[in-house]
């Protein structure tokens, strides 16, 4: 990944091998991130973390600097929600989304990957001394 400074230069440094290229991060209020979330999901409601794979092809073989992975939007309310009910900083929380969120660019889905995603995504925490990710809140 590209580096940067704030969220993204922090995802850069502790991102997999596997992610080179650049990304957008967003950090929204969580009425935008519903709409984005009805839009292209369906689901009437605000989530805390979206993803946008690029499907950008340069097909002219000609590199013109990082590929795009895509973009990652954060709804700021319920991360700062999550932070406090979790007992963190909204600055751990906003990580832990990103962190999640870059997964899903680079093709992790941990609806069917059989705990791929799971596994990458806490040896990625481990990496960074993050506390409990999504997925593994979730279980």
């Amino acid at each position: 990944m590209q580096q940067a400074r704030g969220l993204g230069g922090w995802l850069s440094r502790i991102a997999p091998r596997a992610a080179r290229g650049a990304v957008t991060i967003a950090i929204l209020p969580d009425s935008k991130v519903k709409a984005l979330n009805k839009r292209f999901r369906g689901l009437n409601h605000a989530t805390d973390v979206l993803s946008f794979p690029s499907s950008a092809q340069d097909h002219s073989g000609v590199r013109k600097g990082p590929k795009f992975l895509g973009e990652i939007v954060i709804a700021r309310g319920i991360a700062q929600k999550q932070a406090k009910n979790l007992a963190h900083a909204t600055k751990i929380e906003l990580r832990v989304l990103a962190l999640h969120g870059l997964l899903h660019l680079l093709g992790y889905d941990h609806e069917v990957d059989d705990g791929k995603m799971a596994r990458a995504e806490a040896r990625l925490r481990r990496k960074a001394g993050l506390p409990l990710g999504l997925i593994a809140r979730a279980s």
